[in-house]
């Protein structure tokens, strides 16, 4: 007997014997058996085999009932067989009755017909046929062994009395074809979420199953909740609307259409009847891919919903071995199967997002029919190797923490790095300047994250990038890009752990300690983000949708029936300064009063929240002041005190209020008054002009001050008791002025040239960020567009190096060519140049954001010819030789600042120094060599000068009546016409950097 299997099983012929699986069992005497291999796509093929020589008891059809035993014989033959591998011949067909095949099965060593006749479960026809040779090959042992079963009573043959009245089922409507009667929302009000046990008996697609639902014999179509699979089609059936299932005659009777279908079939059927249409791609192995699990199978179906055509939606479960799973999740992680919507709402939140990450993964892998799937265009993408440990500074919002990163010197403010929570939206804060009142929560949602992380060291994964495009009406039309992560504290208190998914239950990727998100979400000051599809999101995505869920559950925050607590705050940093000293005796009465940072403008001055007195006030320290803002420290100022008072909570004690409303006072966190930090820091000078005895602990600022003095921290680095400052050759004495060491990075021509701060640590920062950047490959034509005033990296055409520049003109159209040219401005250095677009870099915010380290100067009390006039070329190379090289280093004494200037060629805006430029092995100040050359003139006088600038201007006078006495350069012909201000522009010359 030749058992092998062979490629196709409809072109196997009489007496050959085959191998398949048991598909199907559709009465006690005939199963559907499919070939266990097969080389051509799709399902594999099969056959109907109706055992030889038998007949079991037919089962009820339209309007009929159940012959005795039918139910109980067809359950023995599909329990016996159902999935096994099996060993079958055909014997012989009936072709009167449409070409059936009748043929013997083996089961191991088992022939099946003799095991069903030996138990009572089928008849061996009578001999009629034998002369036609119209029988089964073991017809004497299946005679013999009828009769055996006779004799002992067994099966059909059952003596027990009323055994055969008790075995015909009493059949529901549903189960004898009336489906008009069926009430499909009474079973569902009656068994939602319970399960039922069933047996399937057809599969009319992958996601669509026909069912007997026991004890009740309910026959039922049910639709497998949250997805659908492809389409199996449907043919043109000439206005006749019929379905046809298999017939369970056994060749006395003739195939017969299955009755009536139900309302909704019939109109569905009705409305294409005269439409061919063909299957989906993937449809028919779908359709096998459930045939193969659950057809003629113990399923057990959980029901979700009822459509508005009467069908039942809900979730298959079947057994494979020990393990019960899921048929729905299972087509979908093979790419057999779409997830849906409007059927998925009705399943519990867990089932659902298991379904979409299924789906989700397909796309991905590109599996079935998701081979071909173009992911759609998002607007996020993914962080990589940009995790960082450092302490929370501020908490801008519910979702949005700046944090400074401990890999940058304390003070800078490069460390600071905006932290927008990953995959979570909490209540919007409003914005008072456009009278946006905060949303409910949203005040407690950052009050609980300023409790929990203001100044606390934490971990941060950054995840993902999203670039959000201005709403209509904003100020500005520039897109923003947000950078996403997530934020854990390493040690947090029992409360928040026992609240919260620990590190170890999300696969060993979350750091030691609590997501903070998380912690938000269980207490209902947020909601996870439903992305679309290959959108970028948290890591710990299913982590904060459980807590969301337990949030929900318990009706927590915002999913609460409650009213946030209302909260009526008089902010009198925007009322009239009236308002403020109408206050004031309300601050003075309390001694030391709690307060709330929640916001430093300045180094020396805050905004604060006052709880007892529910108000907001502008607060600045009595007697202490820090550099303003663009002055060399300023934002380093701004910088400390934001690491070290920002929404932390405070003591205050007020003396007064100015003008402008800001009170005056002194303030304490903890025990250490906070002007201290700043002067012992050479950020802050005393100012006591009108007397230090009203200055709340003045004796501990002055010896904070006098500390720095002392260390020459800052902004006293060049401080010398009693300083001289040379600005000729004779040496005068004057009021203290501020004094720079500088480098000079770019000489413009026209006396102004730019220059850099020595020792600055803002710039061994960034050049430490810029050295550490991986510079990526040119960017795709398109993908990046630089305009006018965009930060960006630019490479340096001379050493090729990579710096901060600022696009000062583009092209108005489009990119076209990666040697297009655009001109840039290095906001480190001063000079521009022609870059081509393939040197051209979309810079990270972290690196852009912090201020440009060049300085526009010009030379003080003297008029430098521009380029374009006569001795201007030989004025700028004479500056251009004197100041740019290696190594040199100037001392440059500031004389005025002109704040309404520093716009040259639109190389950006800023103030402008009037500086005294002098070289640290000179006897004379640049200045006063430009006018002994004869490259440049003094200013004119005014009448009424100060003291210390006459005496400056008649050192300065020396060195250009010299000149003039010799006719050296612009006096070689005698006195110059006009003395009027020069009015042309500037030109850049050749050469000048670092």
């Amino acid at each position: 007997m030749n058992l092998d299997n062979i490629v196709s099983m409809a072109t196997a012929t009489e007496n050959q014997w085959l191998k398949g699986r048991v598909k199907a069992v559709t009465s006690g005497d005939c199963l559907v058996i499919t070939a266990l291999t097969h080389n051509r796509p799709g399902a594999p093929p099969e056959k109907t085999i109706t055992l030889s020589s038998l007949m079991a008891p037919k089962m009820a059809r339209r309007g009929g009932k159940d012959e005795p035993f039918a139910w109980e014989s067809k359950e023995f033959l599909r329990k016996l067989c159902i999935g096994k591998e099996v060993a079958f011949k055909v014997d012989y067909k009936v072709e009167a009755i449409a070409g059936r095949e009748f043929g013997s099965v083996f089961l191991g060593n088992q022939n099946l017909a003799k095991v069903v006749v030996q138990n009572g479960w089928a008849k061996v026809r009578e001999q009629g046929q034998q002369s036609q040779g119209k029988v089964s090959p073991y017809i004497v042992e299946l005679l013999q062994l009828q009769e055996q079963a006779k004799q002992e009573g067994f099966g059909c043959f059952s003596k027990v009395p009323g055994a055969a009245e008790a075995s015909i089922r009493d059949l529901p409507p549903s189960a004898i074809g009336d489906a008009g009667g069926f009430d499909a929302m009474g079973l569902l009000a009656a068994n939602k979420g319970k399960p039922m046990e069933g047996v399937v008996e057809q599969v009319r697609d992958g996601s669509t199953i026909r069912v007997y639902l026991l004890p009740e014999f309910q026959f039922v179509q049910v639709f497998v909740a949250g997805i659908q699979s492809p389409s199996m089609g449907r043919r043109n059936t000439n206005g006749n609307v019929v379905e046809t299932v298999p017939d369970e005659s056994n060749g006395d009777a003739s195939g017969e259409s299955r009755g009536p279908l139900t309302s909704a079939q019939r109109l569905a059927a009705s409305a294409a009847s005269s439409v061919e249409v063909s299957a989906d791609p993937f449809a028919a192995e779908a359709k096998y891919f459930t045939e193969h699990r659950v057809l003629s199978r113990d399923v057990r179906v959980v029901l979700e919903g009822v459509d508005k055509f009467n069908n039942l939606i809900g979730s298959v479960h079947y057994s494979d071995g020990e393990a019960v799973k899921d048929l729905g999740l299972e087509l979908v992680e093979n790419g057999l199967a779409k997830y849906v919507e409007w059927s998925a709402n009705m399943m519990e939140e867990e089932a659902k997002r298991k379904l979409k990450a299924a789906e989700l993964q397909c796309k991905k892998d590109r599996v079935k029919m998701w081979a071909s799937y173009v992911p759609p265009a998002t607007n996020s993408k993914a962080l990589h190797d940009q995790n960082f440990t450092g302490k929370v500074v501020e908490v801008v919002s519910g979702d949005c923490v700046v944090v400074a990163d401990d890999a940058i010197p304390y003070g800078s403010p490069a460390a600071e790095r905006r932290v927008n929570l990953s995959s979570i939206r909490c209540p919007k804060m409003g914005n008072p300047r456009r009278e946006e009142k905060p949303a409910p929560y949203a005040r407690e949602a950052r009050e609980f994250l300023r409790q929990r992380l203001i100044g606390k060291q934490v971990i941060v994964q950054m995840e993902y990038s999203r670039k959000v495009t201005p709403a209509e009406g904003a100020t500005t039309t520039a897109d923003r890009i947000m950078d996403f992560g997530s934020v854990f504290i390493p040690s947090p208190s029992k409360g928040d752990t026992e609240e919260v998914t620990t590190a170890s239950a999300i696969s060993g990727t979350q750091p030691a300690g609590v997501n903070i998100a998380e912690l938000l979400l269980s207490r209902g000051f947020g909601n996870v983000v439903r992305h679309r599809d290959f959108e970028e999101r948290s890591n710990h995505y299913d982590a904060l949708l459980a807590a969301e869920s337990r949030a929900l559950s318990g009706k927590k925050g915002i999913h609460s029936a409650k009213e946030s607590p209302a909260m009526h705050i008089t902010d009198l940093t925007v009322a009239a300064a009236k308002k403020a000293k109408d206050f004031l005796p309300s601050l003075q009465r309390i001694r030391r009063i709690p307060a709330v940072v929640e916001y430093v403008l300045s180094g020396h001055r805050c905004k604060l929240y006052i709880p007892k007195l529910t108000c907001s006030i502008a607060f600045a320290f009595s007697g202490v002041r820090c550099p303003g803002r663009g002055e060399p420290f300023s934002d380093e100022a701004i910088s400390v005190m934001r690491r070290r008072i920002m929404q932390r909570d405070v003591e205050i004690e007020v003396e007064t209020v100015d003008r402008t409303g800001t009170f005056l006072g002194s303030m304490w966190e903890g025990r250490t008054n906070v002007a201290t930090v700043l002067l012992e820091a050479g950020l802050a000078k005393m100012q006591t002009s009108f007397g230090a005895d009203r200055i709340v602990e003045a004796h501990i600022l002055e010896q904070a001050e006098r500390t720095a003095k002392n260390q020459k921290l800052k902004i006293w680095e060049n401080y010398v008791e009693g300083q001289e400052v040379s600005n000729g050759s004779t040496t005068v004495e004057t009021r203290q002025k501020e004094t720079l060491k500088v480098a000079v990075t770019e000489v413009l021509g026209g006396g102004r040239f730019y220059v850099q701060s020595v020792g600055d640590q803002r710039i061994s920062s960034i050049q430490n960020q810029l050295a550490s950047l991986s510079v990526k490959d040119a960017p795709i034509i398109g993908s990046f567009n630089p305009k006018r005033g965009d930060i960006v990296l630019a490479q340096f055409s001379l050493d090729n190096s990579w710096n901060r520049a600022m696009i000062v003109s583009a092209p108005r159209e489009a990119i076209q060519s990666p040697d297009e040219k655009l001109e840039v401005f290095y906001i480190d250095y001063g000079n521009q140049e022609l870059v081509p677009y393939s040197a051209i870099r979309p810079v990270d915010p972290s690196v852009s954001s912090a201020p440009g380290l060049a300085q526009l100067c010009r030379l003080a009390y003297i008029k430098v010819p521009s380029l374009e006039e006569d001795f201007g070329p030989e004025a700028g190379e004479y500056l251009h030789t004197v100041t740019l090289g290696s190594g040199k280093e100037f001392k440059a004494v500031i004389e005025e600042k002109d704040t309404s200037g520093g716009k040259v060629k639109g190389q950006g805006t800023g103030t402008e120094l009037a500086v005294t430029l002098i070289a640290a092995d000179e006897e004379i100040s640049v200045n006063a060599a430009m006018l002994q050359e004869g490259i440049a003139k003094m200013e004119k006088r005014r009448r009424f000068e100060h003291k210390d600038k006459q005496a400056v201007l008649d050192a300065l006078e020396k060195f250009q009546e010299e000149a003039r006495k010799a006719r050296t350069g612009i006096w070689q012909y005698g006195d110059v016409e006009s003395d009027d201000e020069d009015t042309a522009p500037a030109r850049k010359p050749a050469g000048g950097r670092r």
